[in-house]
């Protein structure tokens, strides 16, 4: 599940948290990137485990609604939320079962919260759509779900504040995690049983080998990356570059000079879009410009050799 996008975020992130407290070790660096990662895949697992807190949720409200019609000899309400068939298999599906217990985001103490999300849904045009259709399919269902979490729950503030309260990066990394829960939706199909896999951790073990690597050479070549940087701010003390800027072109470096088989401008570009995120408005072209001109330099020099 983890890509190498969000890694080279989280490696600037630790990076940069290394620049802070220059007494850190190159391990201890590695380990914060490494729980840094574990802390992104369980916000995959808690935005899955709000769907299914929202569909328990219903469910009580159902039972009132069937007890209050029994009472006053009315005919029940309509099931076909509740019996959902997506959303029966996600609730049942056990490595959910099994992360649930371990995420320190509990939406069972947020019941008046996960209640306004419900209430949002009830209101919305493609659940009255849903319930009024005359179709039964497994389709139907899964598609209903993925529109609940692209419409109420993506872009929600109230939910990137209880988010950032559990871990401040969460709110960093739901721009990712949110493409990876509809990708979720999507691989489900009517024949899932309960041991249906999710999005594992990491989609290859090079991945990450990657990671691991990568904030190594990182915070291990520092002050080289540093000289590199310093070459080409000629006119421009280094100390003057914005911290960010600065770790972010730390960071592309050890990309750069590191992993041969990993086009130069695949490399660059990625970091000048962290860069847009993370720093500056100025920085994307001025770490752009300072990435080219040093691995025109190093190529020059016999220094950096590309396989791709």
């Amino acid at each position: 599940m983890i890509n190498r996008k969000l890694i080279r975020i989280k490696t600037v992130q630790v990076a940069y948290a290394c620049c802070l407290n220059e007494g850190r070790r190159i391990e201890d660096g590695v380990n914060m990137l490494l729980n840094s990662l574990d802390t992104a895949y369980e916000l995959y697992n808690t935005m899955l485990s709000l769907m299914v807190e929202i569909s328990r949720l219903a469910l009580r409200a159902h039972e009132a609604q069937t007890n209050r019609a029994a009472r006053l000899g009315l005919a029940g309400p309509n099931r076909k939320f509740v019996d959902n068939r997506f959303m029966l298999q996600l609730e049942g599906n056990r490595s959910l079962q099994n992360s649930r217990k371990s995420l320190r985001m509990d939406w069972t103490n947020e019941e008046e919260f996960v209640r306004t999300l419900y209430n949002r849904i009830m209101d919305s045009d493609f659940y009255h759509e849903y319930m009024d259709s005359g179709k039964d399919s497994y389709d139907e269902d899964r598609e209903l779900w993925r529109k609940i979490y692209r419409y109420i729950i993506i872009d929600n503030d109230e939910i990137d504040s209880l988010l950032e309260d559990v871990n401040i990066y969460w709110n960093d990394d739901r721009f990712i995690i949110d493409t990876f829960i509809l990708k979720t939706i999507n691989r489900f199909t009517a024949d899932c049983g309960d041991n249906h896999p999710l999005l594992p951790e990491f989609r290859e073990v090079e991945d990450l080998e990657f990671a691991k690597r990568l904030i190594r050479q990182a915070l291990s070549g520092t002050d080289y990356y540093k000289n590199l940087i310093g070459q080409c701010t000629r006119n421009w003390d280094v100390e003057r570059v914005p911290m960010m800027d600065r770790v972010i072109m730390q960071v592309a470096l050890a990309e750069i000079t590191s992993f041969p088989t990993i086009p130069l401008s695949v490399s660059i570009n990625e970091y000048i879009e962290i860069a847009k995120s993370y720093s500056t408005p100025n920085s994307a072209r001025y770490i752009n410009a300072t990435l080219d001109n040093i691995s025109k330099q190093l190529i020059a020099d016999h220094k950096l050799v590309k396989n791709a």
